[in-house]
């Protein structure tokens, strides 16, 4: 992949970094001041949570820096507060040729309803005031089902993902009958592992695996600390066998559709 220019969120980080070593600040010295733990702020300075307002207000503060932090906020960076590993992934997502997707919690990104969306980012406890920001985002991610040429997007899903409610009844009904909709698309190819498996090594947790243009393979996997873009070929080899692991485990696509239509009655 090229280089991406640095974008408003990547200055900021920057700036916040800068500013705090210039003021002889350790991380650990900074939390103290904001109140807040040093692996906060070295998330926070290293992308992988995105910074709040009240956050650059209380660094404002203990910085000296006269309110900088929060004008840099309010004018430049709110529209682009998505962490810096996932503006990465998501330039990924959008040359790949072809994607693989196994989820055991939640329903892909890119086949999220908007209901279903809001839901997960209230579970997650995102403030109310980002909220709208963080769905319209997830749901402009979506578009790159519908370029042309469009990516194969292959999906593996634990099948309590259908069975979990999210947001409610109604909000689990709409979903489901979305992803019957986009399973029915030609380049998309959905299918679910029954409760009846029992313990596999999918539910280790969930990932993803890109295909890129010059041949190359990217993978993606997070967890409750932080997420992590795999590129290391030893790293996406690894990701590889955990995908036919779970391929192997899922049914059939004729099989995976009588479950989702079952499920989706269950939900009316």
């Amino acid at each position: 992949m090229e280089p991406v220019g640095i974008s408003p969120s990547e200055y900021l980080l920057r700036e916040l970094r800068r500013r705090r070593t210039a003021a002889g600040l350790t991380q650990a010295q900074l939390g103290e001041r904001v109140f807040c733990s040093d692996s906060q702020v070295s998330a926070i300075e290293t992308g992988v949570k995105p910074p709040s307002l009240p956050y650059l207000t209380a660094v404002d503060e203990a910085l000296g820096t006269g309110g900088y932090f929060a004008t840099l906020w309010d004018e430049l960076v709110k529209g682009d507060a998505a962490p810096v590993w996932l503006r990465e992934w998501i330039e990924i997502e959008r040359e790949a040729t072809a994607l693989r997707w196994y989820e055991h919690a939640f329903v892909p990104g890119l086949l999220q309803t908007e209901g279903y969306a809001s839901a997960t980012f209230r579970a997650a406890r995102v403030p109310s005031s980002e909220l709208d920001q963080r769905v319209a985002a997830r749901l402009e991610r979506q578009t790159v089902l519908s370029r042309d040429p469009a990516p194969h997007l292959f999906v593996v899903l634990d099948e309590m993902v259908v069975r979990r409610a999210c947001g409610g009844p109604d909000v689990m009904a709409e979903q489901l009958e979305h992803l019957m909709a986009c399973a029915e698309q030609p380049h998309i190819q959905l299918h679910i592992v029954p409760m009846s498996s029992g313990m596999y090594s999918g539910l280790a947790g969930a990932f993803i695996l890109a295909d890129l243009p010059d041949g190359s393979r990217a993978g993606y996997v997070d967890n409750q600390l932080a997420a992590q873009i795999v590129e290391q070929p030893e790293g996406v080899a690894s990701l590889g066998l955990s995908w036919d692991a779970v391929r192997g485990e899922a049914l059939p696509l004729g099989q995976t559709l009588d479950l989702l239509k079952e499920a989706a009655k269950t939900w009316i």
